[in-house]
């Protein structure tokens, strides 16, 4: 046999909330016509819905003089209460209808290089294609030390040279390095003399030096590119030798005008096509026994995220989907 519960006393001995709104309006306008155009009802309406909490109410809520309404004492009691209701109601309606969708997070972790000259400029399109998903990006020369002093939190996406960066990881390979000269196209006009490898020993040299930086790969400068085509760095002779950690720094050098600089090709490539930089030889390096990777943790594979992110970047980095 199905026990009833107990009826609510509370709300059984509620009026009515259209009778109290109907109320509000016409104790917030003074007027009973006002109240209806208020609400879009008819001004008969109004007076029917205040007549019947009225009688429910067992009080006169306003007192009529012609067309003019005035509260009575009990009407402004009931109206403070009913408004501060109706107040709290609304604005908890409004926050519930303005709650966006929640929005995905991908945090990725890459060099300021990366940063810089690559991702800063691409991800436009992954905005465009992907608006539902916030991307924080964490920038830092020094990945190893990094990734060891995290407490607490498991990065989501890595682009590095690092292949197994953390425990539970998978990581797909992106490319190679392959790295040439390039300068900017006023530079190459100034020094028409530079044509081949062999007449860059005159050059003003932009040099990257790995001091800040983590050595997970070959650290290529000068001196071992040239050294890799029979030339011997410490013969130079240009006017400017300058040494620094901050590649993004070199480039935005070479683009002004100020010397050669070594250009890793997944970097300098849009520079390239844009024409503030021109590659100087045919002659590059490339060391296809290393890689650069994207590194994921694997409960990721099902992750909307993480899972647009990936087919994002392989097309734009134009590389194929592995079978996962």
């Amino acid at each position: 046999m199905v026990k009833h519960s107990e009826p609510d006393k509370t709300l059984v001995k509620m009026p009515s909330l259209r009778a109290v709104k109907s109320f509000v309006a016409a104790a917030k306008y003074q007027n009973f016509t006002r109240a209806a155009e208020s609400l879009c009802v008819t001004q008969a309406a109004i007076s029917r819905q205040i007549r019947e909490l009225e009688f429910a109410l067992g009080v006169e809520l306003f007192q009529r003089s012609g067309r003019t309404v005035t509260l009575t004492e009990a009407g402004r009691q009931f109206y403070d209460a009913a408004y501060l209701s109706f107040m709290n109601i609304s604005q908890a309606a409004q926050r519930i209808q303005k709650v966006e969708p929640v929005k995905h997070e991908l945090t990725v972790f890459c060099s300021p290089a990366f940063t810089s000259l690559w991702l800063a400029h691409q991800l436009v399109s992954f905005f465009d294609e992907v608006p539902d998903t916030h991307v924080n990006v964490i920038s830092t020369n020094q990945l190893i030390h990094d990734l060891n002093t995290i407490e607490g939190k498991e990065p989501d996406v890595f682009i590095s040279k690092v292949y197994d960066p953390r425990e539970g990881y998978k990581s797909i390979p992106l490319f190679h390095d392959i790295i040439y000269p390039v300068c900017s196209p006023s530079y190459l006009e100034e020094h028409s003399d530079i044509k081949d490898v062999h007449s860059l020993i005159d050059a003003d040299f932009l040099n990257l030096t790995p001091y800040g930086r983590d050595q997970v790969a070959e650290h290529v400068d000068w001196s071992v590119w040239l050294k890799a085509f029979g030339i011997d760095y410490s013969e130079q002779t240009g006017k400017k030798h300058f040494n620094s950690n901050d590649y993004c720094m070199l480039i935005q050098m070479a683009v002004t005008g100020q010397g050669i600089c070594l250009g890793w090709h997944h970097l300098v490539r849009q520079l390239v096509k844009d024409g503030k930089l021109v590659r100087i030889t045919s002659q590059e390096l490339k060391y296809t026994e290393k890689y650069h990777y994207l590194s994921y943790p694997e409960k990721f594979e099902n992750n909307p995220a993480f899972v647009q992110f990936r087919s994002w970047l392989l097309q734009r980095l134009h590389v194929p989907l592995p079978d996962l």
